[in-house]
């Protein structure tokens, strides 16, 4: 009797959030597709055709306007069906070796390379829910039924978990959506404004009007929003690291009065995130040298801290 309750796994039936996500693609989908209405369609578009000053403006917005679009759309998508990390098929950690005496151990403790160059041994967990050992910084979804690599959080508005390998273009969805928005916000401000003037004398259209404050509303609010999301992950990332390890901190208090073992430097931090490749750090791609190359791109190790640094 006692076996058979603890073969329940109440966890499962929050595998039906994945379907919540299906919703919010589509809320996603429909909220460009209002703006793109507002912005282009009503607002700045008919200014290209006048020419002089306003034209100039109004080319300058749209031409952002479709940028921003095609990165967050981009970002968004890469966000949406790459693979956040999955524990790689037979893995196994490496077995303690002790040097001195010879002899081997079956902990589940593995060397790491440290910032350094050196080995660090890097306590390995166990998933009693996939019954296998799992790297360092991975964590159980309840929602994707599987152990991911680097886990920040399940996002339901990407039905995907954010984690090693598309954390990078979850950080620019954030970003370009934030710059997004708040384009439209400014963009929509003046016509808002003269759209209620023109409303108290009815001479407005009902359905413009509608559309527009909709649009604005919403794009404030996303704009206030993510503004928070923005500062909060770029903190994450300066510091590297995860939503869920901040929560984990927390609860050890040695971790929380000594520095993060995992924080190798802004730099080094920003690298293990966006790639060493510069040039692509603002696009949701990866060098094939970066995925084979950068430790936390694969996600079963990690380069620590060296102690010796002050």
């Amino acid at each position: 009797m006692l076996r058979r309750t603890m073969d329940i796994n109440p966890f499962k039936y929050c595998s039906g959030l994945r379907y919540l996500g299906y919703l919010m693609i589509f809320m996603v989908l429909g909220i460009i597709a209002l703006s793109y209405w507002a912005v282009i369609v009503l607002v700045w578009g008919p200014k290209l055709i006048h020419g002089g000053a306003p034209a100039v403006l109004a080319a300058f917005i749209v031409l952002l306007f479709h940028v921003l679009l095609i990165l967050l759309t981009w970002s968004y998508f890469m966000v949406v069906f790459r693979d956040p990390g999955s524990i790689p098929q037979n893995w196994a950690p490496v077995l303690d070796v002790n040097l001195e005496e010879g002899t081997s151990s079956s902990s589940l403790a593995t060397p790491w390379p440290a910032s350094n160059g050196s080995e660090r041994r890097s306590t390995v967990g166990y998933c009693s829910r996939c019954q296998n050992p799992r790297p360092p910084r991975c964590h159980h979804c309840s929602v994707c039924q599987k152990c991911v690599l680097k886990m920040d959080h399940h996002c339901v508005w990407v039905v995907n978990c954010v984690g090693a390998r598309n954390y990078k273009f979850f950080l620019l969805f954030l970003i370009y959506t934030f710059l997004e928005t708040t384009l439209d916000t400014f963009a929509l401000l003046p016509k808002v404004i003269a759209l209620f003037g023109e409303a108290r004398k009815h001479s407005a259209s009902p359905g413009n009007l509608a559309v527009m404050v909709l649009a604005f509303v919403l794009n404030l609010a996303f704009a206030l929003s993510l503004l928070c999301f923005v500062i909060m992950h770029a903190t994450l990332l300066w510091s590297n690291t995860t939503t869920i390890e901040v929560y984990e901190k927390k609860r050890d208090k040695k971790e929380t009065a000594s520095r993060w073992k995992y924080d190798l430097g802004w730099r080094k931090n920003v690298e293990e995130v966006f790639g060493t490749k510069k040039a692509l750090w603002f696009l949701p791609m990866f060098t094939k040298d970066d995925l084979d190359n950068v430790p936390s791109l694969q996600g079963t190790h990690f380069p620590v801290r060296d102690d010796s640094e002050s």
